[in-house]
């Protein structure tokens, strides 16, 4: 995913014991989205299928 703004590229870092997920918006500013791992894992399964 190509960054759209200066905000920097999309990052995920583990943070205690949950995972943080940081999305650049198309008009400025970012998505910050904290989950557990099992989150992460059913979000990563997600995306996977509906990529193909």
């Amino acid at each position: 995913m190509k960054p759209r703004t200066g905000d920097g590229p999309l990052e995920v870092t583990k943070e205690g014991r949950g995972i943080v997920m940081r999305v650049p918006l198309e008009g400025g500013g970012r998505l910050v989205v904290e989950m557990t791992p099992d989150e992460a894992n059913a979000l990563g399964d997600a995306l996977k299928a509906a990529a193909g």
